[in-house]
């Protein structure tokens, strides 16, 4: 990911999709990667992938899992990583669109109420997405969210496994093994989240964010989009509130930032609950992936 994903917003102290300077953000130091989410880079250039931009037609249905597999059978990847072509890590128009996992399982069933009391309080929109695992461990908040027009809901896999067809690994979790696998990752939550909701979502993003290009080329035939990052705003809910803050205020304009609501004592909701006044004081805007710019 050197490159297009270089480091820059820091040193250039600037405000994501602001138009104002701002302090730099003061970097942070190399942390691991938590078992929920990658740890990359904290911020980055808006890059050449796919932004994210509303489609006016409905996509088209999408085939059944027997095709798709057939489709599949005996391709060889050739890349892996989270940023591939196919993946949207930027939006048009100069906003941010921010995104939160909820990736459910031991030690990632929680909700954050307090970062998503801050959103609402400031009505700031954004996209979460949503493990199966995490669904159903929290049928409350999850109905609360699907409520609210202020989020939208994407899926964010059924085991939270990296999207493989060869069963790669990411961060120690391993990828799905073949193309059945993948479809299933993909496809398992999908049905559970249309059922509850009354739609199919429209963003996938992968547990670890990680895919090879099959499994992109796969979530595509389902009627999803990949969504990737450009900025992680809280390394894998491993940041503390000001490791949060300034990591977010500094993003560059354009970018979809990546943090987590399933983690209430880590520094992510105060770090937002930090950064956001500032942020709309100057003029930044903030949308949900689908949003029309």
């Amino acid at each position: 990911m050197v490159g297009r994903r270089a480091v820059l917003a820091a040193a250039l102290g600037l405000t994501a999709g602001c138009g104002a300077a701002r302090g730099g953000s003061g970097g942070r130091p190399p942390t691991a990667p938590g078992a929920d989410v990658p740890s990359a880079p904290s911020t980055a250039q808006p890059s050449t992938a796919p932004s994210a931009a509303p489609s006016a037609a409905q996509p088209p249905a999408p085939p059944h899992r027997e095709q798709v597999l057939a489709r599949y059978a005996g391709r060889a990847p050739q890349r892996w990583g989270t940023d591939l072509p196919g993946v949207v890590a930027t939006v048009p128009g100069g906003a941010l669109a921010l995104t939160f996992d909820a990736c459910g399982g031991p030690g990632g069933d929680g909700y954050d109420a307090a970062l998503i009391g801050t959103l609402r309080r400031l009505g700031v929109p954004a996209t979460l997405f949503l493990n199966a695992r995490w669904v159903d461990a929290n049928p409350g908040p999850f109905a609360e969210l699907a409520a609210d027009p202020l989020f939208e809901l994407g899926n964010h896999g059924t085991a939270h496994r990296p999207l493989s067809v060869t069963g790669r690994s990411a961060y120690g979790i391993t990828g799905t093994a073949d193309p059945a696998a993948a479809y299933e990752e993909v496809a398992g939550n999908r049905a559970k989240l249309a059922g509850l909701l009354g739609r199919a979502p429209g963003w996938f993003r992968a547990g670890t964010a990680h895919y090879d290009e099959v499994g992109v080329a796969l979530v595509g035939e389902l009627g999803e989009r990949v969504a990737g990052f450009a900025v992680n705003g809280d390394g894998g809910a491993t940041f503390t509130p000001g490791q949060v803050a300034a990591t977010v205020t500094a993003a560059p304009p354009g970018s979809v930032v990546i943090s987590h609501l399933n983690h209430p004592a880590a520094g992510t909701g105060e770090g937002y609950a930090r950064a956001l006044p500032a942020m709309l004081d100057a003029g930044c805007r903030f949308v949900r992936l689908s949003d029309p710019i």
